[in-house]
């Protein structure tokens, strides 16, 4: 079967600051190719639309497959869809992708025939069987698909990490993958899953708080694939359990692998895990994410981060002294004030990290999607990119987005001083010298992409397509209703087991209920 799988145009952040090869997407097309498919993979964070409307005639693909991980690629998708089906009526069109999978019903129903299924859930272990199915009949009983005959089984989580390794050969112009000066950039996942339970974020929900890891040896095996000088390591939260880390360095170290690494941590895992991460620092390891989120108790409590002010500032420290320069995200609440955004632009002007401002969203999937949702002042998928506001601000909007570029543009000034200007010449120079212009096109872009006016202005496109509502319900739902995979106990549980599971449960049921539960390490399943 020709099978032509999709990835949507970047969004605003990533117009900037990163593009990222679409690694979930290049799995799922390893998983087609193995199956015996003719698979042909369009990005259009680096291609045009118009040579995927030329490749949908050229190819004439039986089998569309969009990825959706961003709820503000969803109407593009759908034009994409219909435009499949208007040149190959016969095509099967499906979605699939993180946050399309907590909402599938709606979205299907939306599309109006465009799209013939949705896949929640992991693709990896889905599309085989989908297709199958597309041939030979009962795509509604396949795992983890949702299409107007019904839904399937629960999704299936994939066996291994290690296969299948993504099919980075059907990638076209993979030098325009980059992020920040790691330019051009490859992407490798270590780990699946996050053990923590963030109110904002729906990692966790998505994998049942399930926690997977590729074996050490499959990592540096394709490690050593990867062509590029660059590797961002994509996994929620990078080496929190320090023999894992350890163990893809050591397998790296045999081989005389040599990389520059980019990747995302937590503060207390940072400082529970130290000598792994100096190991790194040996690897090429340059650069890391720290999701602080908030400056204060109050704003870390009310994320549920799990971590203190002093963990975050001790963090910061720890990666100083390893030479490891530090990316921090703080998350805007649409409550801040004109005093709170000065506040935050002082902390940002009093360290020497990289901040980045995000905007908190409500997410289908995630906690405060129950809370938040129904407070919303507008449910245009397109507006759901963490760089706009879609709750009540306390400023007037145009203010608030005043105030946000203007935060934003203080703290990137910072970084554009005279003695970081030299160094960032400096790395300018060598990757023009290398044809690489990506970061170069970074550092100029900031102000025609942000700026208040393009955002309010985003607010009064007209809309087709709307974010559903939660479904009203007499109490919160509880943690695993949010799950879209559940892990099932493949023997049945000793009795002490039973306890135990009993015991956690009624930890977390108390801890839904607002009581204080000391949880101070996570308790994933399948680390």
């Amino acid at each position: 079967m020709r099978v032509m799988l999709v990835h949507p145009s970047a969004l605003m952040y990533s117009e900037i600051f990163l593009r990222l090869e679409p690694l979930g997407l290049e799995r799922v097309a390893a998983a087609a190719r193995d199956a015996g498919h003719e698979v042909r993979v369009v990005d259009l964070q680096v291609l045009s639309r118009s040579l995927l409307d030329r490749e949908m005639v050229s190819f004439a693909p039986e089998a569309l497959g969009i990825s959706l991980n961003y709820l503000a690629n969803i109407p593009e998708a759908i034009d994409i869809a219909r435009r499949a089906k208007a040149a190959s009526p016969g095509c099967f069109v499906f979605f699939g992708g993180h946050s399309v999978s907590f909402i599938a019903e709606h979205v299907l129903e939306q599309a109006d025939g465009a799209v013939d299924a949705i896949v929640r859930g992991e693709g990896e272990p889905a599309v085989a069987p989908l297709l199958a199915a597309v041939r030979d009949g009962g795509v509604q009983t396949v795992p983890g698909v949702v299409c107007a005959d019904g839904r399937g089984p629960a999704p299936k989580l994939l066996d291994s990490l290690d296969r299948p390794r993504p099919a980075r050969d059907l990638m076209r112009k993979r030098r325009r993958y980059f992020i920040g000066e790691l330019d051009p950039c490859a992407s490798i996942e270590f780990t699946r899953g996050c053990p923590w339970d963030c109110s904002f974020c729906s990692a966790w929900t998505f994998y049942g708080r399930s926690y997977r890891k590729a074996s050490p040896e499959g990592a540096a095996e394709e490690m050593a694939s990867i062509r590029e000088p660059n590797v961002f390591i994509v996994d929620d939260v990078a080496f929190i359990r320090p023999e894992h880390g350890d163990g893809i360095a050591a397998e790296l170290e045999r081989r005389r692998i040599r990389k520059r690494y980019y990747l995302e941590t937590r503060s207390d895992v940072l400082l529970r895990n130290q000598e792994v991460f100096q190991r790194w620092t040996r690897l090429g390891l340059r650069y890391m994410f720290l999701g602080m989120e908030a400056i204060d108790a109050e704003g870390l409590d009310l994320y549920r981060k799990r971590v203190s002010p002093d963990d975050n500032f001790r963090a910061l420290e720890v990666a100083r002294r390893m030479g490891i320069m530090v990316a921090i995200n703080l998350i805007v609440d649409p409550a801040w004030d004109a005093e709170r955004f000065r506040v935050v632009r002082e902390f940002a002007l009093s360290v020497p990290e990289i901040v980045h401002l995000t905007v908190m969203t409500p997410y289908p999937g995630t906690e405060i999607w129950h809370t938040e949702a129904r407070q919303l002042t507008t449910r245009d998928y397109r507006l759901f990119d963490i760089q706009h506001a879609v709750v009540p601000t306390t400023l007037p909007l145009d203010e608030f987005y005043r105030e946000l570029v203007r935060t934003q543009a203080v703290i990137n000034r910072k970084h554009l001083g005279l003695s970081n200007a030299i160094g960032a010449m400096g790395v300018l120079g060598r990757n023009l010298a290398r044809g690489q212009t990506n970061f170069a096109r970074m550092l100029w872009k900031f102000g025609r992409v942000y700026n208040a006016g393009r955002q309010l202005a985003d607010h009064r496109r007209p809309v087709e397509f709307e974010l559903p509502l939660p479904q009203r319900r007499a109490t919160p739902p509880g943690r695993q209703d949010l799950y879209i995979h559940t892990r099932v106990p493949a023997h049945p549980l000793r009795r002490d087991e039973r306890i135990e599971q009993t015991a956690r449960a009624d930890r977390t049921e108390r801890a839904e209920q607002g009581e204080r539960v000391e949880r101070p390490d996570p308790e994933p399943d399948g680390v």
